[in-house]
């Protein structure tokens, strides 16, 4: 495949320019009782928006854009209820962890509490505007120095009108300045994506239905998991956790043999505790799971459990680096904000790359880089050895900033080898 033809496919939706409207600064407000930011964006990743940046094969043939680690998921509004709680937002229609939400019959009730919330995200989306548009106007420079607090009173601002999603995303942009070489740029991409992401939901009326549900979900909407049980026999691909100072999230991939459908899993705990879903890496379990609204519609409810988790000789279907790719730049034109799709690579060798790693095709032609943090993971070796310099199937997430390998299996008979 042509460096141009990757390059089309994996070109990240933006906006031509943030809006120009301004509001002046207001509502000082307890920003410091948010989370803890997430990790900061490192230097050196490629640009979201912008193009797609080629990596050569060992070969020197051929080129596969950086990608990216994993995706960031939507927090359920159970779990961003619980943290309201523990941060002391008395926001309409949330609870404290021991005051469950109240659950009504009455459907003209629940329609009216609906409007109210989009009500609130509608005005903070459009608060959120006009503080984009501030920035620029005071210049991408001035965001270096502001430090993190204009950020978290912003995300405040957006807790406060109950759309955790926005809220995330802006804490996001508040680890940006300053944080490498070319970081005004990474801040430019990611204020375009967030405008964007504003202005579906200000026009989500006018979008197609699995748009609409994308931008919905995005803002930090949850809908109930509404399509038709799907049984089959399902590979558990990959299972990890990722925490910050509010939520462990965990994260557990399936692969269904019959249906060829991949589907995500997320489970939260607090602060420093394992969510209760647990399911063995590369053993296969009978069940039913029903999709979420939205692109793609790859995060699922488990349903019906018929058989424990069982030992299988089942492998996932891999693709080449180029072919991964591309399916990355396909799935962006669903979801703009798409940071990684979940890919199995087949026949891939990993090769040292200057200061990095990437996975090559083992019959020459393209690479995909790992992310960085792969390379002080101890995954890393595991994988190396595994390989020993022969092509492994391995499954991960593909995205703009690198190949995360999270599950490997030799090119012989043996079990899957969990790498995260």
């Amino acid at each position: 495949m042509s460096q141009q033809a990757v390059r089309q496919q994996a070109v990240r939706r933006t906006t031509d320019q943030v809006p120009a409207p301004a509001l002046d600064a207001t509502s000082r407000r307890a920003g410091g009782r948010l989370g803890t930011a997430k990790p900061g964006v490192r230097g050196g990743e490629m640009r979201r928006g912008g193009g797609v940046r080629a990596v050569q094969g060992p070969s020197g043939e051929g080129a596969a854009p950086e990608a990216e680690a994993p995706d960031r998921a939507e927090t359920p509004d159970r779990a961003e209820r619980w943290v309201a709680g523990r941060h002391g937002h008395a926001e309409e229609g949330t609870a404290g962890p021991s005051a469950p939400t109240a659950v009504t019959g009455d459907p003209e009730a629940a329609r009216r509490r609906a409007e109210r919330r989009a009500e609130r995200i509608t005005a903070g989306a459009t608060e959120l505007e006009q503080r984009l548009a501030d920035l620029l106007r005071g210049g991408l420079a001035d965001a270096g120095q502001a430090g993190h607090g204009l950020w978290e009173e912003t995300a405040a601002r957006m807790v406060d009108a109950q759309a955790p999603g926005l809220a995330s995303r802006v804490r996001e942009l508040g680890s940006i300045p300053s944080s490498g070489p070319g970081w005004p740029v990474r801040l430019l991409e990611e204020c375009a994506l967030l405008h964007l992401l504003d202005q579906g939901w200000l026009r989500r009326e006018q979008l197609p239905s699995d748009l609409a549900a994308t931008v919905r979900s995005r803002v930090g909407l949850q809908a109930a998991a509404d399509g038709p049980p799907l049984r089959d026999h399902w590979l558990v691909l990959a299972q990890y956790d990722t925490a910050d100072a509010r939520l462990t999230t965990r994260r557990v991939w399936l692969h269904g043999a019959e249906s060829d459908r991949t589907a995500l899993l997320l489970s939260y705990g607090a602060a420093g505790r394992a969510p209760e879903l647990t399911l063995p890496v590369g053993l296969t379990l009978d069940a039913e799971l029903s999709t979420y609204p939205g692109a793609g519609r790859q995060r699922a409810a488990l349903g019906r459990r018929f058989a424990p988790p069982g030992p299988t000789r089942t492998r996932p279907r891999g693709l080449t680096t180029s072919q991964a790719a591309v399916r990355y730049g396909e799935a962006l034109r669903d979801d703009p904000w798409l940071d990684s799709v979940p890919v199995a690579l087949d026949r891939v060798v990993p090769v040292r790359d200057g200061d990095g790693w990437q996975l090559a095709d083992a019959d020459g032609g393209t690479a995909l880089p790992l992310t960085r943090t792969t390379g002080s993971q101890p995954g890393l070796w595991r994988l190396v050895a595994l390989s020993g310099g022969a092509p492994v199937t391995v499954f991960g997430e593909c995205g703009h900033r690198g190949f995360t390998p999270l599950t490997a299996w030799p090119a012989g008979p043996g079990p899957a080898v969990p790498l995260c």
